[in-house]
């Protein structure tokens, strides 16, 4: 009998090995390269082919800066954002968070191009967030390193959950703090994400509330002017391409203007003169405002955080073929 006991004990051991390697591969974990044996070129088509519609359609790149966040705050880093409304879907972008959103019918170009090097091997999540990196790149922002990859694609969407889950263009800074905060992203991490505003617009139904019927006192006066020559009326027409833009100086660029001007009282949004006045917040504003490459760094650093939140990974999900659809 005692001659039985090692062999027990080694064949226990074993087996502990045997669950673990299982359980392992099945919750696989994120890391960089992920496609360098499946598919190697993977990254470098993204890249190529995010540079091609930015030159053909230069609103793209902000396209997929906004996606990255859309996708990645409603449950998880899984491409649910990309579902259409089909085949017993009900799609996220239906959502009123999801006003303003467009160019999603270009993702099927990015996938096409991978999908005819390597078939049903990267996923529609690793193209949401490999092209927002690319994108940045394309808006003079920081080319972030580190960007892992090996997501999955969600085999659903969780429409009821957006408004929830998305901020609203409203929202106070404490609400915004607490979502970036429930996904693990620090204040300052979260005060330089809400910098992408630099490239943002926003719509005048989304704005009129603070210049009608009397304009908000904390708008800087010679602003408020200019938005209500931009939103002439307080009851816009919400199918009307009306707008203004968060950066006047420099659009379509990633850079610290945004701070700058929330700074002078030029913000859209009421959260924008909550982040340069609030004592959470207000140091980090101020030293984004005067140190770009100390916000593009916590920018990179934001970027990162978001795009590893809550992924699905090894057996979880699925490749889709087409981001449009489960398969």
């Amino acid at each position: 009998m005692a001659s039985v006991k090692p062999f027990c004990l080694l064949s226990f051991f074993c087996l502990l090995l045997q669950l673990f390697s299982i359980f392992h591969i099945g919750n696989g974990e994120l890391e960089m390269n992920y496609y360098r044996e499946s598919c190697p070129k993977a990254e470098e088509i993204i890249r190529q082919q995010v540079e091609t519609l930015y030159y053909k359609h230069g609103n793209t790149a902000v396209s997929w800066l906004r996606n990255l966040f859309h996708d990645c705050v409603v449950k998880s880093c899984d491409a649910s954002l990309l579902l259409e409304t089909a085949r017993g879907v009900e799609s996220e972008q239906k959502s009123t968070r999801s006003f303003g959103m467009r160019n999603f019918k270009y993702v099927k170009i990015i996938k096409d191009a991978l999908e005819k090097e390597c078939p049903s091997t990267v996923s529609c999540a690793d193209i949401v967030a490999l092209s927002a990196r690319d994108g940045i790149v394309m808006l003079k922002g920081p080319k972030i390193e580190m960007i892992k990859t090996g997501r999955r694609d969600s085999r659903g969407s969780y429409l009821a959950d957006v408004e929830t889950l998305i901020p609203n263009h409203n929202d106070s800074l404490s609400s915004v703090l607490s979502t970036f905060d429930s996904l693990g992203i620090d204040v300052e991490a979260t005060v330089a994400l809400l910098g992408a505003h630099s490239v943002g617009r926003v719509h005048c139904v989304n704005l009129v509330h603070r210049l009608y019927p009397t304009v908000d006192p904390t708008l800087d006066p010679s602003y408020a002017l200019y938005l209500k020559n931009r939103c002439p009326t307080p009851t816009p027409d919400p199918n009307a391409v009306l707008y203004s833009r968060n950066d006047r100086e420099t659009p379509m660029v990633v850079d610290n203007m945004y701070y700058k001007n929330i700074m002078a009282h030029k913000g859209l949004l009421v959260i924008d003169d909550e982040l340069a006045t609030d004592p959470r917040t207000a140091p980090f504003v101020a030293k984004m405002a005067a140190d770009n490459g100390y916000f593009h760094e916590q920018f990179s650093r934001g970027v990162r955080l978001l795009s590893e939140t809550n992924p699905l990974t090894g057996d979880q999900g699925e490749i889709r073929k087409d981001c449009r659809y489960v398969n």
